[in-house]
Order: structure tokens, then sequence, then C-alpha cells
């Protein structure tokens, strides 16, 4: 619906080539993710650094961690819908409409965002150079029973089948746009896109897949679907095998319920299959590796934060609180973040 804007305020001239951006929130074990995500960019040999976008509510002890293994830590303000009933298909989704923050990181010209249930396998840098203009990622597949409530999913319609799909009613003109996965994708990082974005999203009711419905509708008209290679949502290994190549594959999504590598037990539902227990084992390979170690400091930050316990676990439907960036005092130890402005 609306295209992808380049400002021309001083704050954007001058911009860095790129990097990868990820998004925490919580003082739960989400961490673990970013640094597995830092390490397998490192496995790869990126020439691009790791942005953490981090919720006031994340711990010094944890942007710590993220520092010792060479990610920019970033301090946002956090993003709220309009006030709702909705129902969101997981109730820590309200939390991701915070990741438009991403928006006014203008001093690159290009990023390429990544959830922290990713990993990358392959070197992806190649990215960065993608014609501008245009709002790059994979389509998503609406096989899944937490797609219950659209059209796609009561008709029997995915965007991952063309060839085998059903016929869409008579009485409407054509199918649904194109619908993409937002936990990987391809941006422009501009002030005036930022300020649309949360303009936009004043007016906009909330939807079950919160930032992801919310980002289909605004880049609907700029979105390019880029090969599933880029974002292997696990369900396609159930779902679309013969979508999928695996050895081909560059990023993995552990998006499934029980997929998370650092909290996999393989009971849970298409957990038990191999080729899912083999991901897994490939994202604790690289977790694991201590070559991949950005700083000597990390194992000892690692281990007093482990034995602090988990205090708060963003995914069980927590919010974050309403209040400013936390100040961390100088000092041993101490990290040194940047807090982004707000577009509003």
């Amino acid at each position: 619906m609306a295209p992808l804007m380049n400002g021309s305020c001083k704050s954007e001239e001058k911009k860095l080539p790129g990097a990868y951006v990820t998004f925490l929130a919580g003082t739960g074990d989400y961490w673990k993710g970013v640094v597995g995500l830092a390490k397998g960019l490192r496995a790869v040999k990126s020439a691009h650094p790791l942005v953490v976008a981090v919720l006031p509510d994340v711990p010094a002890s944890h942007r710590q961690i993220l520092a010792s293994q060479g990610c920019l830590v970033r301090a946002i303000q956090p993003v709220y819908p309009p006030e709702s009933q909705t129902q969101f298909a997981m109730a820590y989704y309200v939390i991701n409409y915070s990741k438009l923050r991403i928006w006014e990181f203008v001093e690159y010209e290009r990023m390429v965002y990544l959830d922290a249930d990713i990993q990358v396998f392959s070197n992806i840098d190649h990215l960065f150079d993608l014609e501008k203009g245009s709002f790059y990622a994979v389509k998503d597949c609406f096989c899944e029973k937490t797609w219950s409530h659209t059209p796609q999913f009561k008709l029997g319609y995915c965007q991952q089948r063309p060839d085998k799909n059903v016929s869409w009613p008579a009485d409407t003109p054509a199918p649904p746009p194109l619908y993409f996965n937002a936990g990987m994708f391809v941006h422009e990082p501009s002030m005036a896109t930022a300020r649309a974005l949360l303009e936009k999203l004043v007016v906009t009711d909330p939807t079950p897949f919160a930032e992801q419905d919310f980002l289909n509708v605004f880049f609907r008209d700029a979105y390019k679907p880029i090969p599933l290679v880029y974002n292997l949502v696990l369900a396609m290994l159930w779902r679309h095998p013969e979508n999928v190549e695996l050895d081909a594959v560059k990023v993995v999504h552990y998006c499934a319920a029980g997929s998370k590598p650092w909290r996999f037990t393989g009971e849970e539902e298409n957990m038990e299959r191999e080729d899912v227990k083999m991901l897994v084992k490939k994202w604790w390979d690289v977790y694991n590796d201590d070559s991949l170690d950005f700083d000597d400091s990390y194992k000892e930050l690692k281990k007093k934060s482990e034995a602090g316990g988990v205090v708060f676990d963003h995914e069980a439907g927590g919010k974050p609180a309403r209040r400013g960036a936390t100040a961390m005092a100088d000092g041993a130890g101490a990290v040194k973040y940047s807090n982004t402005p707000s577009a509003a």
C-alpha cells in the first residue's frame, strides 16, 4: 500500500553500507538466539555487523553478553498497537510492533532483518546488493492451524503451491496479494518511512499476526518475493517438502512450536523428525563453537547470567513496561549503547 520512502534530512546523509539487525525484549532466554545468530554470521564470514534493537526491559547482563559477541546494542522505545480486544496468534506478538523502530536506524543504507530464532548457515551478504526501492522477504505458508482465522486456510489455498491450489471464489476478483513472513526481510531505513509506519499504525486495527500483518499491508506494493532458501520456516518441511532442498538452504527459522534450539526437547509435534533434529544440531554446533566467540569475556558473562535464572519470559505473554530506556552506569563491564529517537 505504501512505497518505500527515502527522507532527505541530514541525519540520513553519509550512510554506512549495511548491517544485519535483530530484536530482543524481556529478561528471558532469547539472548541465546541472538548469540547463536552473531556466531553464525561470523561462521559464514559476513562482512556486516549485527545490530540488536533492545527494549528497556532487557537487563544489563544480557546486553553485556551481546556486546561480548560483537553485537552493536541499540536501545529503542516500545511501540504499541491501538487498544483492542484482538486475540494474537501468540500472546507475546504484541511486543513485536517495536520492530518498527529499526526503520529509524538511518545511519545504514540497507539492513537485513533476522528474528532471534533464526540461524544463517551460508553467507547472504549479497542481499545488500538487491535493487533499491523494494521490500524483499520470503512468502509465508497458510497451512498451519494458526492461520485458521484466514479465508486462505478455510478454503485450502496456499501461495506455496500455486499449481495445486483450489480455485478462488468467483465473487472475489482475485486471490489475496502475496503475503510474506516477517521473520526475515531486506529494508532501507528512513525516517520518512518510520514516521509513516507509526502514523499508519495509529489508525490500523491490530490483527492476529500483529506487525507481520501490518507490514504486509504497508509494503504490499513494494514487496518482491525472494527464494525460500533465505527463510526456511520449519513447518515447510512437513507442509511443502517438495519446495525444500535442504542442502541449498541458507537461513533456517526455528519458529515452529518446540523448535527453539536452546529449549529443544524433541517432545512436541513434528519435533521427532530427523530433519528437524539435524537442523537443531547444526544450530548447537555453531552456538557451542568457542572459536567463533568474539571476546574472551563471553564465557564468564554467560555463566553469571545463567546462574541468575530466568525471571521473566516474554513468550509467556508478558508485556514490556512503558518506561524510558534503562540507564547504565559507567564502569567495569558497562555496556555503551545508544538511544534511538522516536519518529512519532
